[in-house]
């Protein structure tokens, strides 16, 4: 595989220069370790996803160099990929999109495709859109290309590791690489390359929690469909590993596969916009969370690379990722209140809030008892240990109240 991965690079080079791979002091003081980031979120498509698409392409090309048309079906990276191999080569696609898919991916996949690509929106979910796709390759003859249950896109994708083993100084190996995992692609290609290099707990893989599709296979031994899949994390949210993915990764333990909230990727993307002014998608700040969730304890000492897969953000969704890195890490919680319906118990209430703590949401929900009334309100405060103290407060006052913030069914019909 190495070989055949090398000539995939060095035919890379036409298309895009090496993305960088790069020492984060930042993580790397935190961690105590030396801490790389392979940053694919600076490829020209913002994604790994244009390697594998590339090599597609490339192969198929040099077999059948005659004219002929392409189709994928995708919402997000993969789109984008696709479109702009398109117009490398200088070839058609028909890039298929759910009907709800955001202006911006598609004004995107537009821009990267020009002339070669035609996009029709179908269907309100991916299944719908995939299917639409799949009928127009056999009433079209187009060659349908997979996102990553396919050798040669698998192949295209282990090229960020032929990469980032040459830019490691001194022809070092690291100690771990930590891998996203959405249809397993990526981590099948990079684990195949250094396969014999590198031993199997050298790799971690990590999963939004929302979506472990490679977790649940590997506990079961086998492919499992997911029966649901929470899409927040979108470029990772996949209900069925691919099976030739999961064939090159089942050598694995599930133990190594770590589980992530969503909203623990959202304190990652946070703090590294903050902090380092790098925009990251979900699906590519997952590495970088799996860092957090190890600890200091378990990466010191260590050279680790951490894959970044893509940076494709639409700003539109900042409020929402503010909104969960706060509530995960402690600093935002809603209440309902039940405060007596007489002059004055709104300055009461008010009066029991410490220094550091803000009203940031405050809705009355029902207006028409007379004694009492049920308040929705939301709190900012600067440190979680404020908020037992604004507990305490409430049970001396002897304020009725319930913390909602971690009732999902509740929260998401009235929040």
């Amino acid at each position: 595989m190495t070989s055949d991965v090398d000539t995939a690079m060095e035919a890379l080079r036409g298309l895009f220069p090496e993305t960088p791979l790069q020492l984060n002091e930042h993580l790397s003081a935190r961690y105590g370790a030396e801490i790389y980031l392979k940053r694919e979120d600076l490829s020209p498509v913002r994604s790994y996803k244009i390697r594998g698409a590339f090599n597609f392409f490339r192969k198929v090309l040099a077999d059948d160099a005659g004219a002929r048309s392409f189709v994928c079906a995708s919402a997000g990276n993969h789109a984008q990929g696709f479109a702009f191999v398109c117009r490398h080569f200088g070839v058609p696609g028909v890039v298929f999109m759910p009907v709800t898919t955001p202006q911006q991916k598609i004004d995107k996949t537009r821009m990267f495709g020009g002339d070669f690509v035609t996009i029709k929106l179908i269907g309100d979910f991916f299944d719908q859109c995939y299917k639409a796709a799949r009928d127009h390759a056999e009433a079209t003859g187009a060659l349908m290309v997979p996102p990553f249950d396919h050798a040669d896109i698998i192949e295209g994708q282990a090229t960020v590791a032929a990469e980032f083993v040459a830019q490691l100084p001194d022809g070092r190996l690291p100690d771990l690489v930590v891998l996203p995992v959405g249809g397993g692609g990526l981590a099948s290609g990079i684990t195949g390359y250094l396969d014999g290099r590198m031993g199997p707990s050298s790799f971690v893989f990590c999963e939004p929690a929302g979506a472990p599709s490679l977790r649940r296979s590997l506990e079961s031994g086998t492919v499992v469909t997911l029966d649901q899949v929470d899409n927040f994390v979108d470029g990772a949210a996949v209900g069925q590993i691919g099976a030739l993915n999961f064939a090159a990764l089942s050598r694995f333990s599930a133990d190594q596969v770590m589980l992530l909230s969503e909203n623990a990727i959202c304190v990652t993307m946070i703090d590294m916009l903050n902090v380092e002014g790098v925009v990251l998608e979900p699906a590519g700040a997952l590495s970088l969370t799996a860092l957090d969730a190890l600890g200091r304890e378990a990466l010191e000492g260590k050279t680790v690379v951490a894959v970044v897969s893509g940076g494709n953000f639409d700003f539109e969704r900042l409020p929402d990722v503010k909104e969960r890195a706060m509530r995960h890490a402690g600093l935002k919680k809603y209440f309902i209140l039940r405060l007596a319906q007489r002059p004055g118990a709104l300055r009461d209430f008010l009066n029991l809030l410490g220094p550091d703590d803000d009203i940031a949401r405050f809705e009355y929900l029902k207006k028409s008892a007379r004694n009492f009334g049920s308040i929705l309100i939301g709190i900012e405060t600067r440190a979680p240990e404020n908020f037992a103290a604004l507990k305490k407060a409430f049970d001396g006052a002897g304020l009725r109240y319930q913390d909602i913030t971690e009732n999902e069914i509740l929260a998401n019909l009235v929040i």
